[in-house]
C-alpha cells in the first residue's frame, strides 16, 4: 500500500552543507576587513572636524591679537576643556587627544593622534598648520 516514495528522506548532504559554510568563509574574509577600515575612516572624521575648528578658531584669534594662541596646550577625553580658551569643545567620548604647538607669531601646528582607531597597535596622526594644510602624517586605515 506505500509507494516508495514515502520512506524518502529529505535534508541537506554533508557535502552541500560544507559547501555553504565554505562560501559563507569566504564571503566573510573579504567583508570583514573592508568593514573595519570603513568604521576606522569614519573614526578619523573626528580628527578632521577638531582639526578645522582649531585652525578657524585660532585664525581669529590671531586676527584679535597678532599671535596664536596656546602652545603646548593639549586636550582630550580626559581633559575636553583645553581648548576652551578659543571656543574650541572636545567631547569627553573623544578617541583623539588634539595638541597645538606655536613656533611663534606666524606658524602653528595642531596635531590630532590616537592609538585605539582598531585592534592593532598603529597610530593615527593629523596634522593642520597656519596654511589650513590638513595632512595624515600616519594613517591607521593604510597600515
Amino acid at each position: 500500500m506505500f509507494s516508495k516514495f514515502h520512506n524518502r528522506q529529505r535534508g541537506f548532504t554533508l557535502i552541500e552543507l560544507m559547501i555553504v559554510v565554505v562560501i559563507i568563509g569566504i564571503l566573510a574574509a573579504l567583508a570583514i576587513p573592508r568593514f573595519m577600515r570603513a568604521t576606522t575612516k569614519s573614526k578619523q572624521s573626528e580628527a578632521k572636524q577638531i582639526l578645522k575648528q582649531i585652525y578657524t578658531m585660532e585664525r581669529t584669534y590671531r586676527q584679535a591679537n597678532s599671535d596664536y594662541w596656546g602652545a603646548g596646550v593639549s586636550a582630550s577625553a580626559a581633559a575636553p576643556n583645553g581648548f576652551a580658551a578659543i571656543g574650541v569643545e572636545v567631547m569627553p567620548t573623544s578617541i583623539y587627544t588634539y595638541t597645538i604647538t606655536v613656533a611663534d607669531a606666524t606658524a602653528l601646528t595642531a596635531t590630532a593622534t590616537s592609538s585605539i582607531l582598531d585592534d592593532d597597535v598603529a597610530i593615527d596622526v593629523w596634522q593642520i598648520d597656519q596654511t589650513g594644510d590638513l595632512q595624515c602624517t600616519s594613517d591607521d586605515v593604510v597600515l
